[in-house]
Order: structure tokens, then C-alpha cells, then sequence
């Protein structure tokens, strides 16, 4: 329904309590279709024998006629059919999808469309709201520079408003998750990977980011403090509780090694 970086969605029929029918099962379907048989279809989509023949179990118990028919034969490869009641579900689970594919792509090209007075699509803020993490802080910025080593690469992620930060992680991982100058992503970082101290925002390998501290939470062993950075951005450290320096209003450089930030996109 979509190519990679494109609005999408997965389409799954539900009637009342009963098992959900989704696109894994209507692949079953087309399969034994196709082969005339439920051993070869479970082989093609990688199944086991039980797992297919509970799949087609579940969607003739779920319609009130078969959707499959299936002669004796088990894992030897007994003939099936797809009666006339599957062909039409698999029409109609087509056809919704083909429906909502579309609408999609209207959506999506709606949501691209820069807003005036944010410089950016709403599309954007949009699925800003689905990123969950057990990470204390994420980040979202530009890929604002890539350097590839033999094993590592070091990429740089604009902030916004002269803030960036560094991460390095594997080649491999950058090239699966895509990463290009230009491309969004999210650094993620653990609240006890960010270490605080004077303020020292000097050069250097490792990210340093100044800010004011905003908030603290005290606990019984550790502090939750809470910087602010420029650009709007926060960054959260858990600190010792008797780090007695950290109060609201003072300055602070929060030093994060690149290796401890780990990098996201949606």
C-alpha cells in the first residue's frame, strides 16, 4: 500500500468477539488458491502446517460459510479450494485496501503541504505524537552530516538554532535506518547517560550542550533535573541527590559521549 517512508496503515476486519482477519490471512487464502493446497501455501509464506491449518480453521469459523475446503492429506499435501464465499472475501479485503491506500495518499500529500506559519507540514507534527520510548529524552532534528568509518559512522544532528549533537553508531545500522543528510531522526538518550557539570560548552568529540537548569525532582539516592536547551529543546540527567549545585537557575553543560546516543526515524 505504500513504499517505505509513506503514509500507511494496516487493514484488519473484526465481527464482534471472533479472531481478527488481516492481511496475513488473506495472503493464506491467495495461497492456497494459487497451489491448491495447504501444506504448499504454508511453505511458500513460511508457515508450519499447524499454523496454517489453524488460520484457515479460525476464517471458516469466523464466516457463516467456509472460505476453504480442504480434502485429507495433512502435511502430504492434501488438495484445497478456496470456495466461492474466499474468492469474494479476498475481493472485498482488496478493495478496502486499494480504497484506503488512496485515501491515504490524498491525506499524506494534505499533510506535506507547508503550514505558513510553522515553515513545516503537519504531517510532521503528526507523527510526532506516535514516537514512544523508554528513553528520558528524544531529540528531533535534521541529519545535518554523516561520516562513514570502516566499521562506524559519526552522524550529526541539527537541533535547531545553532544546537546539534553527535551519534555514533554502525554502519550497518545507518544505512538500515536510512540516514541522509537532509533526512529527520530522533536521538534518544537515557536520562543517566547525560552527565552535568560546569558550564563548558567547548569543542571537542564529546556532545556538550549548555543550558539553565529548569526543574528538579528530588529522590532518596538520585536527582531528576531537568536543562533547558536552546532551540526549545529539554534535556533530563539523573544526577546524585547530594549534587547540591543544580538548583533552578543555574547554569549547566550537559556531556553526552556519541556512543550513548542512539538514533531513530519513524
Amino acid at each position: 500500500m505504500s513504499i517505505d517512508g509513506d503514509l500507511s496503515a494496516s487493514l484488519v476486519l473484526r465481527r464482534g468477539g471472533l479472531a481478527r482477519v488481516g492481511l496475513e490471512r488473506i495472503a493464506l487464502i491467495e495461497a492456497i488458491g494459487g497451489l491448491g493446497s495447504i501444506s504448499a501455501a504454508a511453505k511458500q509464506l513460511g508457515l508450519s502446517y499447524k499454523g496454517a491449518w489453524d488460520g484457515v480453521q479460525a476464517l471458516n469459523n469466523l464466516f457463516d460459510a467456509p472460505l476453504v475446503v480442504a480434502n485429507a492429506g495433512g502435511k502430504a499435501g492434501g488438495a484445497a479450494i478456496v470456495t466461492p464465499r474466499g474468492l469474494a472475501v479476498i475481493r472485498a479485503f482488496r478493495e478496502v485496501e486499494r480504497e484506503i491506500g488512496a485515501a491515504l495518499s490524498r491525506l499524506e500529500a494534505g499533510l506535506a503541504a507547508p503550514e505558513p506559519d510553522i515553515g513545516q507540514g503537519l504531517g510532521d507534527l503528526f507523527w510526532s505524537l506516535g514516537l514512544r520510548t523508554s528513553a528520558r529524552n528524544a531529540l528531533r532534528g535534521t541529519v545535518a552530516a554523516i561520516a562513514d568509518g570502516e566499521v562506524t559512522a559519526r552522524v550529526s544532528i541539527d537541533l535547531g538554532e545553532g544546537l546539534a549533537i553527535a551519534s555514533i553508531i554502525t554502519r550497518r545500522s545507518r544505512e538500515e535506518l536510512g540516514l541522509a543528510v537532509g533526512k529527520p531522526a530522533v536521538a534518544l538518550i537515557k536520562s543517566s547517560f547525560v552527565v552535568l557539570g560546569d558550564d563548558d560548552p567547548s569543542e571537542g568529540e564529546t556532545n556538550r550542550l549548555a543550558g539553565t537548569v529548569v526543574d528538579r525532582e528530588d529522590g532518596g539516592e538520585v536527582s531528576e533535573v531537568t536543562l533547558a536547551l536552546s532551540a526549545g529543546k529539554t534535556l533530563v540527567a539523573t544526577v546524585a541527590a547530594s549534587e547540591a549545585t543544580l538548583v533552578v537557575g543555574a547554569r549547566a553543560t550537559a556531556t553526552i559521549a556519541p556512543s550513548n546516543v542512539i538514533l531513530a526515524v519513524e
